[in-house]
Formats: C-alpha cells, sequence, structure tokens
C-alpha cells in the first residue's frame, strides 16, 4: 500500500488530489489564481469542502479567467451571493475581484503571476523534510514575507497561513512527509 501524507487519507476525493494535484510545481497563471481563490475560500472550513464545491466554483468563477474576474460587478456579486453551490461570503467574492486586478498588475509589472512567485524562492522548490504531519508548519519566513508584499499590491483576504497553503499546493514548498510516495515524484514531475 502506498504512503501518503496523513491528511490526504481522509477521504477518496482527498487521496486523488493529493495524488495529482497537491505539491505539483504550477507555473500557469490561471491555475495559479485559481488555487489561491481556493485557498482563501478554505479560511475557516475544511479542504473538502472546498473540493466538494470546486466544480461549481469553476463555472460561478468563469474557470477562473483572470481578466473576466478582475471585471464581475455588483450584478455578479450579487448573482455569486445567491449561488448556493459555492462559498457564499462577500468579502471572499469582493477578495477575489481585488486579488484578480492585483494579478493583472503583476502580470504587467513582472511578465507572469508565476513569474512573481516564483521569484521568491529563486525559481527553485523548497525541499522540507518532515516525518509527522505535526511537524509541518502553518506559515514560514516565506509566507510572511509574500503576505506582506501581497497585501502592499492590494490583495485581500489573505494570510500567512493561507499563502504557506497556497505555496505548498503549487508546489512552490514540498511539505508531502518523507514517508509519502509523491515526495520525490512532484521533484521530477
Amino acid at each position: 500500500m502506498k504512503q501518503r501524507c496523513t491528511w490526504s487519507e481522509q477521504t477518496e476525493s482527498m487521496k486523488i488530489y493529493h495524488d495529482t494535484i497537491w505539491g505539483v510545481p504550477e507555473y500557469n497563471d490561471q491555475k495559479l489564481f485559481r488555487k489561491l481563490i481556493l485557498d482563501i475560500n478554505q479560511a475557516g472550513l475544511s479542504w473538502q469542502t472546498i473540493l466538494n464545491k470546486s466544480e461549481a466554483f469553476d463555472e460561478a468563477y468563469e474557470f477562473f479567467d483572470i481578466d473576466k474576474v478582475a471585471h464581475f460587478n455588483e450584478q455578479k456579486i450579487d448573482e455569486l451571493m445567491e449561488n448556493k453551490g459555492i462559498i457564499r461570503n462577500r468579502r471572499k467574492i469582493e477578495a477575489a475581484i481585488a486579488n484578480a486586478k492585483g494579478v493583472q498588475r503583476i502580470q504587467q509589472e513582472c511578465g507572469s503571476f508565476s513569474n512573481y512567485l516564483w521569484s521568491f524562492s529563486d525559481d527553485k522548490v523548497i525541499n522540507s523534510s518532515y516525518k509527522e504531519q505535526k511537524d509541518v508548519p502553518t506559515t514560514s519566513s516565506l509566507s510572511d514575507q509574500i503576505t506582506k508584499d501581497l497585501k502592499k499590491r492590494g490583495f485581500k483576504f489573505i494570510g500567512s497561513t493561507t499563502i504557506y497553503a497556497f505555496l505548498e499546493a503549487v508546489g512552490i514548498v514540498n511539505d508531502h512527509l518523507d514517508t509519502c510516495f509523491r515526495k520525490q515524484e512532484v521533484n521530477s514531475d
């Protein structure tokens, strides 16, 4: 039997997410934006809740097309607030719009959101070493630094814990446990 990070053993969908998506280095701006908004929506909830709603999120947020989300208006916010398939939190919805605009500004300045994010780690995956889930941190100096910079750039509803989870999910930080079969695989994907 394959050994996985213990958090992923809860459900079949968590296993699939862990085995195929989580921790794989991501460089596509739209996918990075999608993951950031999903992580923001997870705040205060379980990741399973977000996984269960991911298709509804994709449809409601125009498949996380950055330019489309940046142009959401009050009517669209009202529509999203009525959508039972997603997290109906006005501050999180408004944050998605503000953050889409922030991503657009970063794209203008840095060429891409990916270039910006990966520059914080010198374009390298940061490999950690943890034997047990309880040892994995929820923040780091890197997540603190990126959070501070994003807030300066007008990003909303982010904190170091959310950004750390995001960095893990998009593969900038490889926090697969040392015993996890994906630990080495994500480095060669």
